[in-house]
């Protein structure tokens, strides 16, 4: 898991901030689409909504570190 999270990061500091900013939106609408499966009826693996919550985290902490120029 460990390193599945350092690949991630590691990937997003290649991105522009308009790639994140995208990437991010793309990420919100799947988010909200297994939010609603998971309404509906259980998902196989409900995990997957909070890896993908901290992955729009994270692409949030990069958008943000590119503005700030950190």
């Amino acid at each position: 898991m460990a390193n599945k999270t350092y690949d991630f990061n590691k990937e997003l500091k290649g991105l522009s901030a308009a790639d994140l900013t995208a990437r991010i939106t793309e990420d919100q609408l799947r988010l909200k689409k297994l939010e609603f499966a998971h309404a509906i009826s259980p998902l196989e693996n409900p995990m997957s909504i909070r890896g993908l919550r901290k992955d729009i985290a994270r692409l949030k902490t990069e958008l943000k570190k590119k503005e700030l120029g950190i």
